[in-house]
């Protein structure tokens, strides 16, 4: 039998899936508004029934709920390709959100993800939420993704997400003489089927040597021991096709909005 991934995604994997993680986070109308560090994150399993009077409503009041959270400077209304009203993207540039890069959401068996080669001679792939040392190897991470990112929550709020999700986030990492080269989450979503793929970042001089392959790979593993079904990632244009050769399958995309406070 077939599985119907967009189904998948659509049913367990939107509205309170997408916020158990939070800081912080409500329900206003069909949307679910959330905190991380100082950013935000609107999401919402379908606003099909709503026309533009009514969305731009829940805007203002969205803006308005962020603008009273203490220290969120941006917040990010989280759309998707197949979603409905097919105008909500014009809707949202046309009141002042500013559209950041399309990611490809990618869905699929992590048994299919559990095998990959062992990573180069000198890079070991660990899990590291589960050790003593564990706050400063996470301050690590943090400063590491940073640097690839652009930007970053540090490792005060990692840890906190670590310890608000009593388990259920755990943080791998590549190393190489000592260094994390590569990281990566695996977040293990209550009362489904899924575990979500976050927060994958190597560090340019060590891409493309199948590190962040292996470094999926033991998540897939710890997540298949878990009896987790499915492994899901809102990826980029880099990670794409290594998820795509491990065995995971593009179900749509997303398009992050920003808001700017």
């Amino acid at each position: 039998m077939t599985v119907d991934l967009l189904a998948v995604y659509d049913h367990q994997l939107r509205g309170h899936a997408e916020v158990v993680g939070a800081r912080s986070w409500d329900q206003a109308g069909p949307l679910w508004r959330a905190t991380y560090g100082d950013r935000g994150l609107v999401s919402y399993r379908s606003l099909a029934e709503l026309d533009r009077a009514a969305v731009q409503r829940l805007v203002g009041e969205t803006v308005a709920h962020f603008a009273a959270e203490e220290g969120v400077t941006s917040f990010e209304w989280k759309t998707r390709g197949h979603d409905q009203p097919a105008e909500l993207t014009t809707w949202l540039a046309d009141w002042g959100f500013v559209p950041e890069e399309v990611e490809t959401v990618m869905l699929g068996e992590a048994a299919a993800l559990r095998d990959a080669p062992a990573p180069p001679e000198g890079v070991a792939v660990r899990r590291i939420d589960d050790r003593p040392d564990r706050a400063a190897l996470l301050d690590a991470v943090a400063d590491m993704q940073a640097g690839v990112f652009g930007h970053g929550d540090g490792g005060a709020e990692l840890l906190a997400r670590v310890e608000r999700s009593e388990g259920g986030t755990e943080v791998w990492v590549a190393e190489a003489g000592g260094t994390i080269v590569s990281a990566g989450r695996l977040e293990v979503v209550p009362d489904t089927e899924c575990a979500g793929l976050w927060g994958g970042a190597t560090l340019p001089e060590w891409r493309g040597r199948g590190i962040y392959r292996a470094l999926t790979a033991a998540r897939a593993a710890s997540a298949s021991a878990r009896r987790v079904r499915y492994l899901h990632s809102d990826c980029t244009e880099m990670s794409r096709p290594i998820l795509e050769r491990s065995g995971l399958r593009r179900v749509t995309t997303s398009t992050p909005y920003i808001w700017t406070l």
